[in-house]
């Protein structure tokens, strides 16, 4: 029997650096992206398509005294930590020295406001990438599922897929003016659910598609989802009915439906914890 392939985490040194904001454009009445470069850019690095960056967002100068700083491979973060945000890198242009970075545009939110106001020529603190989820090419047929909040990762993935790849995406948006062209392998079928009036978090369109699709068994299949927390049990439920184990799938939560959005991910978390573990405080 052919051994199943399994994912894995991979993670490489932790830079910040300062860049640019060069352009913005609206990709969606929704969503917003901005183009960051400049001469900082020197040394970035972007793997794998569905990793993050962190955005930080100093308020005061006590902040900007805290911008975290190098620790051998990881950063220092000094406490309490400067107000940050996980987004996407949503294309990365090695030649042109470029990042593309997607915000969904919404009342009350820190980042979103900012992306908004920001003028061109500014700057921007940002940390990482710190790891990614290496998913081999031998997983042949993938689903992906996500609300806004996960758009770039998936508009990436499928930029970055083989083209034998097949499959299924379901996207969860607000209405039909939020759906994007994505470019996915020919035997990726796209599907967008819509939740009209009601507020992001609050419907189970998502897992109600996911209980429609049928997983192959027997290995090569892989599923992630990006989007709201709450979805995470019943999707995990799912996947572990069709038989997919450890390294066969990735259900991240990139926010929590009435939380003051988190400065550090569960992920961030359990890293500086084994790091404190291995290294102290000093």
């Amino acid at each position: 029997m052919a051994e199943r392939p399994q994912a894995h985490l991979e993670r490489w040194p932790v830079r910040i650096r300062e860049l640019t904001v060069l352009r913005r454009e609206n990709v969606t009445p929704h969503m917003m992206r901005l183009t960051l470069g400049g001469s900082n850019m020197n040394g970035f690095e972007s793997h794998i398509s569905d990793e993050h960056v962190k955005l930080l967002f100093p308020q005061t100068a006590d902040d900007l005294a805290r911008i975290p700083t190098p620790d051998g491979d990881r950063l220092r973060w000094p406490r309490p930590m400067v107000p940050s945000r996980d987004y996407t890198v949503r294309r990365y242009d090695r030649a042109a020295g470029e990042i593309d970075i997607d915000f969904v545009v919404h009342a009350g939110g820190l980042a979103s406001a900012w992306a908004q106001e920001v003028q061109l020529g500014n700057t921007m603190w940002v940390a990482g990438p710190p790891r990614g989820i290496r998913i081999p090419d031998e997983f042949g047929w993938r689903a992906y599922l996500a609300d806004e909040t996960g758009i770039p990762a998936v508009a990436r993935c499928m930029e970055e897929l083989p083209e034998e790849t097949r499959g299924v995406v379901v996207i969860e948006t607000r209405d039909e003016s939020d759906v994007l062209e994505l470019a996915a392998p020919r035997n990726m079928e796209v599907r967008w659910v819509f939740r009209k009036e009601q507020e992001p978090g609050t419907t189970s369109l998502l897992v109600d598609a996911a209980r429609s699709i049928e997983i192959p068994r027997g290995g090569g299949a892989y599923v992630w989802y990006g989007g709201e927390q709450g979805a995470i049990k019943p999707l995990r439920s799912w996947v572990k009915a069709a038989g997919l184990g450890q390294g066969e799938f990735d259900l991240t939560g990139y926010w929590r439906r009435g939380a003051r959005g988190d400065q550090m991910s569960m992920r961030d978390v359990v890293d500086a914890v084994k790091y404190i573990v291995r290294h102290g405080t000093h």
